[in-house]
Parts: C-alpha cells; structure tokens; sequence
C-alpha cells in the first residue's frame, strides 16, 4: 500500500503522466543512454571508477526515459521510475535498482570505494539492460502501449 501511495501522490503532482507517446524523445533518450554508456567506459579506462559508476547508472536511466516516452508515460522521480518499469512494463528492474544503489553510495559517501572490477560488471549490465530496452521499444505496438496506460492508472488512481 506505501508503494501504492508513493505513485498516487506523484501522480496527482503530476510527477507522473499520461503524455502523448513520442518516437524523437525516445530515440533522444537511447542516444543519451549510449553517450553515457561511452563516457562510463572512458572514465573506467581512466581509472575514475566513482565518476564511472554514476555515468553507467544513468545511462540505464536514460534507457528507462526513451521506453516511458515512446510508450507515452512521463515520471520525474527515478524511484518511481524504478518501480514503475516492474509493476507496468513487467521488465525487471534489479540492474537499474543496483545501480541506482552503487551511484548513491559512490557519489555521497566517501567510505565506499569502487574497483575496477566492479565498474567493469556493472558497465557489461548496464549494456545489457540497455539493449534489453531497446529491444522493448522494437517491439511495441499500440495494444502494449495501452495495457500499459491501463496498469499505470491502476498503480496511481
């Protein structure tokens, strides 16, 4: 029921909304999404792992943003961007939720530490994540689109 209240009162912010889906704000989004994959793997190559994790978070954030808006869902919050990629889209959100978990502990706090290891996985996931989505976005066609509309307004109303 928290979870339930937590989209509810976002939507009636207006946080999130039913917008009209658009193909150029996607395909804005999955170009921003690689760019970001790109600049993780060069911080990466230069030994700037914290910089790196926040660059690979976001790039599957972006990827997120491209599926809500070519779907014609809009959501300024990146939990409940999170939340709603499960429970409206049926897509598993565990890499981006990591990821998200891995940015905050690495841009806010100074005791956690990144190897290069860990950027290296968490690069490889969050291509794989991104392709995933952009797979998504291949395949849908209007009658997904309005199932989804459909569980989102059962989510926020």
């Amino acid at each position: 029921m928290k979870k339930q209240n937590f989209l509810h009162e976002l939507f009636s912010e207006k946080k999130i909304q039913v917008v009209n889906p658009s193909v150029d704000l996607a395909e804005s989004y999955l170009k921003k999404s690689k760019s970001h994959l790109a600049s993780a793997k060069l911080l990466r190559d230069h030994d700037h792992y914290e910089e790196a994790v926040s660059m690979a978070y976001y790039s599957m954030y972006h990827a997120v943003m491209a599926l809500f808006f070519r779907t014609g869902i809009k959501c300024e919050n990146h939990s409940a961007a999170i939340l709603l990629l499960k429970d409206v889209y049926s897509i598993d959100n565990t890499p981006i939720s990591k990821a998200k978990k891995e940015r905050i502990d690495k841009q806010y706090y100074v005791d956690t530490m990144s190897t290069k290891e860990d950027v290296d996985e968490l690069i490889t996931e969050a291509g794989h994540f991104i392709a995933h989505l952009e797979d998504a976005i291949e395949r849908l066609t209007n009658e997904k689109i309005g199932s989804y509309h459909n569980r989102l307004r059962l989510l926020v109303e």
